[in-house]
């Protein structure tokens, strides 16, 4: 069987036809919806792009994996996708990116290159095509082509809807899949990271004027001043993360952001298409999500970022051939799921380290016992760092985080300063209605510290070394007499 893994960036998770967007078009994902299971409740564990990635990567949540920031070096000693492909007997092949940055442990001294960048590639895979940030290799392309560019990767893809979609990054990124699988015997892994619809809101040829602004959905308001947290009114003070307030201009990002998702949809219909001419569509397992999503303007922010759930729902869909018939998943799913399953369906043993759970019982019963609630984090101390933060500022960076509990109906927020805010979904389930029944936001509470408390890493706790254990002992081996006597 192949392995088909694909992650778009920044990709929410009501943007696209089967999970009901009245306007964004996208027949190739709604065919592998079709075809296999819609994860309706899908998570990301942490944003933005590196921290979310290495969740999908480790299965660990972001307070056992402790990837916080684009910057953050990803431990060694921590098992991975890659290497799960390996083990099943694929050469697991990276196309895109990983945003993985390499543990100064394992450098070749302080001043090895490598720890210059956070957008290394995760170990395990091997490489098709590497597309760091500058997005180096598409920029060759393009010149080779005859355009004129600029080498600063945001005016690149700010440059996208003057040049064809077949020109675009995404396209440039298929091109280069689909000339490695001309080569390819069945039986292959690949890895299909896409930045699209990653910022600049620019979509690519034709697609950047697919959809009227006039047609496009009016995002929520904040709440009041008075009524928000204080990250979320620092967040829209930021110029990054403020949206626009201008109606019209907020109307005409979004329609750019849509027309990029069709757009990387196009491009993963010429995958489809590929696949069915080699007559091995139905010998490839599918699986597609987001590292995180994106706020588009609702409660006044752009990108992603605090807690507010849409940076963290996404597209979560699994397409296993050996699986027939169309099926949605209602309960809450999370990316560290997706490592235990798909090793799982490879027929090799999860990572002992995995915080998620195979989906597998899932899809096979719908009554299996599961989590009654999503989970994620977000951790800002990456605002504070730099080469000159002094050590003593440890205890304040701890501080600069939050963890989301999100259930059928509370949204639970604690604050690493001791703040809190607990959202009534049953009220309102836009996250602007406070839960006033103390009770209820004590069990919510008690809820989101009992899962911390279940999902301490494990991976060495869990074990002891004992001559049992290890097998390396002879089992009639005994303490001498002292020894004996001391203990």
């Amino acid at each position: 069987m192949n392995v088909l893994f694909v992650t778009l960036d920044q990709f929410r998770g009501d943007s696209y036809g089967a999970a009901g967007h009245p306007l964004v078009k996208t027949p190739t994902l709604d065919r592998v919806a079709a075809e296999g299971v819609r994860l309706e409740r899908h998570y990301s564990q942490a944003a933005p792009c590196a921290p979310g990635r290495a969740a999908i990567f480790t299965g660990m949540y972001q307070m056992n994996n402790r990837v916080v920031a684009n910057g953050t070096p990803l431990a060694s000693g921590l098992d991975n996708l890659a290497y799960v492909g390996r083990r099943a007997g694929y050469d697991p092949t990276l196309f895109g990116y990983t945003d993985q940055g390499l543990d100064p442990a394992s450098a070749n001294g302080p001043d090895d290159t490598r720890l210059d960048f956070y957008d290394g590639v995760l170990p395990g895979f091997s490489v098709g095509l590497y597309l760091p940030e500058s997005q180096a290799g598409w920029l060759q392309y393009l010149r080779a082509k005859g355009y004129d560019v600029k080498s600063g990767w945001a005016d690149l893809l700010r440059g996208e809807p003057d040049r064809p979609a077949e020109d675009s990054l995404s396209g440039f990124l298929t091109t280069r899949f689909l000339e490695w699988l001309d080569h390819q015997e069945s039986g292959w892994f690949a890895h299909l990271s896409y930045l699209r619809p990653h910022p600049p809101y620019a979509a690519a040829g034709e697609f950047a004027r697919l959809y009227d602004p006039a047609d496009v959905e009016v995002p929520l308001t904040p709440v009041p001043k008075d009524q928000r947290h204080p990250l979320h009114e620092a967040a829209l003070s930021w110029k990054q993360s403020a949206a626009p307030t201008d109606l019209d201009a907020m109307r005409f990002l979004k329609a750019q952001y849509y027309g990029m998702i069709s757009e990387v949809d196009a491009q993963l219909g010429r995958l489809v298409a590929a696949l069915e001419e080699r007559g091995e569509w139905q010998d490839t397992l599918v699986v597609v999500t987001s590292d995180h999503g994106d706020q588009l303007g609702d409660h006044g922010l752009l990108e992603k970022l605090g807690f507010f759930p849409q940076s963290y729902h996404i597209i979560g869909l699994w397409r296993d051939p050996r699986e027939s018939g169309s099926s949605s998943l209602r309960q809450f799913t999370e990316n560290v799921d997706l490592l235990p399953t798909l090793a799982e369906a490879l027929g090799v043993e999860a990572p002992v380290q995995c915080d998620g759970e195979s989906l597998a019982p899932l899809f096979r019963d719908r009554d299996t016992p599961w989590r009654d609630a999503a989970h994620y984090e977000w951790d800002s101390r990456f605002m504070l760092l730099g080469p000159t933060t002094p050590q003593s500022s440890t205890r304040t960076l701890a501080r600069r985080n939050l963890a989301v509990s999100v259930s059928d109906d509370l949204a639970y927020v604690q604050f690493g300063d001791g703040s809190y805010r607990c959202f009534d979904l049953v009220e309102d389930p836009t996250w602007r209605t406070e839960c006033q029944d103390v009770e209820r936001v004590l069990h919510a509470a008690q809820r989101q510290l009992v899962w911390r408390q279940e999902h301490l890493r494990h991976d060495l706790t869990d074990m002891l070394l004992t001559p049992e254990r290890l097998g390396h002992w002879p089992s009639d081996l005994r303490l001498d007499p002292v020894a004996e006597a001391v203990l």
